[in-house]
């Protein structure tokens, strides 16, 4: 895909539909990390559910630390490895607290050290939180770029770096969220919409005839 479809699917998605920010519903930095933590796996309808509870309780790590790992876990226990998830919270906290005064690291290597914080993750709070350039890759966004085009890739880390060079700075801080959006809405894993998709005159997708027909 050139550089002028490129620019114009941004542009179009910019200034259509998609949320300038992420579904999960957070109030902090630390609440957005928690969130992050518990959507592996799980949708963000679900986590919103469990977080509405959990926060008002628990919203700092020193709260989490009090609420402690089964108390956790009973709030989170709807949702997808939540023995695991609640390990993981417990032990970040403690890290937070030891090591960050209780607050995040601005670093990719330090958050990337925190139990269950990955990449992706670390883009996440490095790009919403810090205002960092990054793109944060997810199987939405891999699916979009590689189906689309856009930025073709063999897994997560290689479609990073591509876009990471393709999208003009202009866009780096949301084009992850609008991406995200796109995928979830209408360019989903089976059946994807491409009847209604903004960017149907743009996009590579090689079976998109067959969709448009649909």
């Amino acid at each position: 895909m050139n550089f002028i479809k490129r620019y114009k699917i941004l542009c179009k998605f910019r200034d259509n539909i998609y949320s300038s920010d992420v579904r999960l519903i957070y109030n902090s930095a630390f609440e957005l990390l928690i969130s992050v933590l518990l959507s592996a796996q799980t949708n963000d309808i679900q986590v919103n559910r469990v977080t509405k509870s959990l926060f008002q309780v628990a919203n700092t790590p020193e709260g989490m630390l009090r609420l402690g790992i089964e108390n956790i876990k009973n709030y989170i226990r709807s949702i997808g490895l939540f023995n695991n998830k609640a390990k993981n919270i417990i032990e970040t906290c403690h890290l937070l607290i030891e090591k960050y005064n209780g607050t995040l690291p601005e670093s990719r290597v330090d958050l990337e050290s925190l139990p269950g914080v990955g990449r992706k993750t670390a883009n996440i709070i490095l790009n919403i939180v810090f205002g960092w350039p990054t793109i944060a890759v997810d199987t939405h966004v891999f699916r979009f770029c590689n189906r689309s085009r856009f930025a073709i890739g063999k897994n997560v880390f290689s479609v990073e770096k591509k876009l990471l060079s393709v999208v003009p700075g202009e866009f780096k801080k949301c084009c992850h969220k609008w991406f995200v959006s796109h995928g979830r809405d209408v360019c989903r894993a089976k059946h994807p919409s491409c009847r209604v998709c903004i960017i149907n005159n743009l996009c590579e997708f090689k079976d998109k005839h067959h969709y448009l027909n649909k």
